[in-house]
């Protein structure tokens, strides 16, 4: 053997070593029970709004149906003549008795439009206990019961949640799906056994007025490209307990072309390439799978690299039905051709990451420094209104 050969083989084991950890960590997850609780404060829930895309009547919908004693709605946008309003109003018409609030303010805090719209929504937030939740996302009844449930414990300063890609009946969502479910979630509860948890994911973030006044409010956040990220990593230094919880919710993946798919998980590469730059170099062993395929059975022909190839492939494939039962998704035996294309995917955008520091919102450049502050490229009205609903 030569030495390429010997370092492939070593990928091959230490990719699926880290699998298997993964498939250990889901199976842990799944049995973790739900928080039951009486503790349910009067909670604020912020929904950032640009666009009526991904959903988003069924979305707002299933927060209007939550089995809580009480809270408020408040929704924003920073036109009033977004496809949004609309939907508003139908929801407002429909439970005429739930306290939501529409906000329109167009006022800019800092470079992320998202950001900023949090901080308008802020304002006509009545209570303590606050809830930011993306537009896409679409929960059961039970949700706001369980992620609250957390902050019972004073010690607790941000409660977050995991999510599941719920794909549009095309190739490149779900690809897109694919890449949450099976990549995603895995890595984040791998991640959090090895490392813990120090930072939030931006599906749900629950916490109170005084531990966001503490770190300085939204202000803090104006100028991030991880917002979520960073909000639980000013939290967590400041003594608050970050906890990730057992409810998963589900997320709509609506890329109609490889274009939108590409851009977008290429920001989010970038954006974690910039974040935990010596994780991300190292995440390259997640996709051992193409690498291996391609390397192994070119540079040496051998039934030891046939073996290592086909073993990877076996554990890669359980992996991908597991994670789906794990999210209650119904396995796809038809998708699991996607997997090693899913993966070469991953891996070409991986090292497209490396070439460069500017990312696509909405068909509009933006530039990333190296302490994941965002530069506009673009400093149009539109431009920001179509980052927003990138972020949104």
């Amino acid at each position: 053997m030569g030495w390429l050969a010997i370092g492939l083989l070593l990928l091959a084991v230490v990719s699926a070593g880290y699998w298997l950890e993964a498939l250990r960590c889901v199976a842990a997850f799944r049995r973790r029970t739900f928080e039951r609780s009486s503790f349910a404060p009067r909670v604020t829930i912020l929904k950032p709004l640009c666009g009526a895309g991904g959903h988003l009547y069924e979305s707002l919908r299933s927060f209007c149906e939550q089995d809580y004693p009480e809270y408020q709605i408040v929704v924003g946008v920073r036109d009033a003549d977004d496809p949004a309003v609309k939907v508003v109003s139908q929801l407002l018409a429909e439970f005429p008795r739930l306290d939501v609030r529409l906000v329109v303010n167009d006022r800019l805090l800092g470079t992320n439009p998202k950001v900023s719209n949090l901080a308008n929504l802020y304002e006509a937030a009545k209570y303590d206990v606050l809830l930011i939740a993306d537009s896409d996302i679409c929960v059961g009844s039970d949700y706001l019961r369980t992620v609250v449930a957390p902050l019972a414990d004073p010690r607790v300063g941000l409660v977050s949640c995991l999510y599941r890609g719920i794909a549009d009946r095309n190739l490149w969502a779900t690809l897109g799906a694919m890449f949450i479910n099976e990549w995603f979630f895995p890595s984040a509860l791998v991640g959090a056994r090895l490392e813990g948890v120090a930072h939030a994911f931006g599906a749900t973030v629950v916490l109170r007025r005084d531990m966001l006044e503490k770190i300085g409010g939204f202000a803090a956040l104006a100028d991030d490209l991880a917002d979520d990220y960073r909000l639980g990593q000013l939290i967590s230094r400041e003594g608050g307990r970050v906890v990730i919880t057992r409810y998963v919710v589900d997320t709509a993946v609506t890329a109609a072309t490889f274009r939108d798919l590409f851009l977008r998980e290429l920001r989010w590469a970038r954006t974690y390439r910039t974040l935990r730059p010596v994780g991300y170099f190292f995440s390259v062993v997640t996709l051992g799978l193409p690498i291996v395929l391609v390397g192994l059975l070119v540079t040496w022909r051998s039934t030891l690299a046939v073996a290592a190839v086909l073993v990877l492939l076996a554990i890669r494939l359980t992996g991908a039905v597991a994670f789906s039962r794990a999210l209650g998704l119904p396995p796809s035996p038809r998708r699991l051709w996607l997997v090693p294309v899913r993966d070469a995917l991953s891996l070409a955008i991986w090292a497209l990451s490396f070439v460069g520091r500017t990312v696509y919102w909405g068909g509009r450049r933006f530039r990333v420094d190296r302490e994941g502050k965002l530069t506009r490229a673009d400093r149009s009205a539109r431009g920001l209104a179509l980052a927003a609903k990138e972020m949104g």
